[in-house]
């Protein structure tokens, strides 16, 4: 199973350090359509638990309330616990998921 990544590692862009200054404000990557509602709940909690270890290191919340102001690109304070953050974004569908190819 794959989930969208909002990571962006400038240690491996050597063009980091330059476009640091010029770079615009980040924002998460929002689909364009939700995801279908997840009815499984063992691939709710994989797919929770995938967002959560995102946001844990560092990916912006997708959750309207809790994004970057665009104009300075400052992050509200986040009150709830990030497991709840994952967990509400795979419930709005905001959480682009994967599932591998069923063997027959």
């Amino acid at each position: 199973m794959q989930v969208m990544d909002d990571d962006f590692d400038a240690a491996s862009d050597d063009r980091a350090e330059f476009a640091a200054d010029s770079r615009p404000i980040p924002m998460p990557r929002i689909p364009d359509e939700p995801m279908p509602p997840v009815e499984n709940r063992f691939l709710f909690v994989d797919v929770a638990a995938q967002r959560a270890k995102q946001l844990r290191r560092g990916a912006l919340p997708r959750l309207e309330p809790l994004r970057p102001d665009p104009e300075t690109g400052e992050r509200p304070e986040v009150s709830i616990r990030l497991e709840r953050v994952a967990m509400e974004e795979v419930e709005q569908g905001l959480v682009v998921y994967e599932l591998p190819e069923a063997n027959s």
